[in-house]
């Protein structure tokens, strides 16, 4: 193509009507993508995606397609799969609905995006994985957290040596989701019911394996306590309902190289820190403390010594003994950020490491978690191949 030519890629989205497929995946990415003017290419090529809308609830749709000023929209996927100009399909349904929907995609030779878990087993996720390789379609897994400006600055420190050998990792992630009685809860019912995929270790563990991975090592076994802290919640029709999916989690990581990481998950915790999620890694020769944005170190020589004595009150203001890590980069939205290069994946061939198989790992941590909740024990991981 000549420089500065425009293309467009139309994007098949099932799944916009829900809270991320519509904030994060549309409006936040795709939408910001297609304002900005498109995306460049390396050749000078100027991409613009063009959103093809898909969902189960054609007034939602509607009422989103007019207000963002999207052309196709349909309750019917055999539909949009069709539509002229279509390359990829992106999944952000509920995790029991993406199977098929993405199977029908590549059926219709669409490169495919999608939300993860991408199954809900493992190997219906590896078998997903051996599909769309022999059917020589692109693929990629969101793995959003990658992105996050406070692990970017922490995989910098971890790339640049600061920590000296890495001793350990401590996780605390969540929030307080209301129960719908007296307040409107702020995530979805089927969060809480087992058997429409809900649960925070089938949830959160997708997550925390990629982070794990790619910031520090291969997480080598897994021990989790998984509990329903609420047992009743009330729905989205003012209806009380039982939950039978765990709402909290508490995991412990073995990773490569001795590091041990401890990661707590809950929608059942009251906020005392300074973002809804965050990351203490202690080392050798310093700590760090990473959340959503900031990024926070002690370095070896800046460490005080304090003194354990319970009789008097604390003498120190810990906190403002840390220094702030510098952003040295402009940071776009996490979302966006990886959607642009799965978009370069696609049309340049761009290289995008993120695949089925790197979904499928975040699964079966998943189901490895359920699986030493239910029998109280360690269990190793073992590795994976399509």
């Amino acid at each position: 193509m000549a420089a500065n030519e425009e293309r467009s890629i139309g994007i098949v989205m099932n799944g916009v009507t829900g809270r991320m497929g519509y904030r994060q995946h549309l409006v936040r990415s795709i939408l910001a993508i297609r304002d900005q003017g498109g995306l460049r290419l390396a050749d000078g090529t100027v991409l613009r995606p063009e959103p093809i809308l898909v969902g189960r609830n054609e007034s939602k749709l509607a009422t989103i397609a007019k207000e963002h000023g999207v052309d196709s929209w349909t309750t019917d996927l055999d539909e949009a799969l069709k539509a002229p100009g279509a390359e990829i399909y992106f999944d952000a349904q509920v995790t029991s609905r993406r199977v098929e929907g993405v199977k029908k995609a590549v059926a219709a030779g669409l490169n495919i995006y999608t939300e993860k878990p991408i199954s809900e087993d493992t190997e219906t996720a590896l078998e997903l994985g051996r599909i769309c390789r022999d059917a020589g379609v692109k693929v990629g897994v969101v793995q959003d957290k990658l992105f996050l400006p406070g692990l970017l600055k922490l995989k910098r420190l971890v790339d640049g040596g600061f920590f000296g050998k890495i001793l350990s990792v401590r996780g605390e992630f969540g929030y307080w989701v209301f129960e719908g009685d007296w307040q409107e809860a702020q995530r979805p019912s089927w969060n809480y019911r087992a058997e429409d995929g809900g649960g925070i270790i089938v949830d959160m563990f997708c997550h925390w394996r990629y982070v794990l991975e790619e910031i520090f090592g291969p997480v080598r076994s897994v021990q989790a306590l998984a509990a329903t802290h609420i047992p009743e919640r009330v729905g989205e029709d003012g209806k009380p309902y039982a939950c039978t999916a765990d709402d909290a989690a508490y995991g412990i990581f073995e990773l490569d190289g001795g590091i041990v990481a401890q990661v707590n998950s809950s929608w059942t915790t009251r906020v005392f820190r300074d973002e809804l999620v965050e990351f203490q890694v202690d080392g050798t020769e310093g700590s760090a403390v990473a959340g959503l944005r900031r990024c926070r170190v002690q370095h070896r020589s800046m460490t005080p010594k304090p003194v354990w004595n319970p009789d008097l009150p604390a003498t120190e203001d810990f906190r403002s003994q840390w220094q702030e890590v510098p952003d040295n980069a402009d940071f776009d939205n996490g979302f966006k950020a990886q959607w642009e290069l799965f978009l370069r994946h696609v049309v340049a061939d761009e290289p995008f490491s993120w695949d089925f198989l790197a979904g499928a790992r975040g699964v079966q941590l998943a189901e490895l978690g359920l699986q030493s909740a239910r029998e109280g024990r360690r269990i190793e991981v073992p590795e994976l191949t399509l």
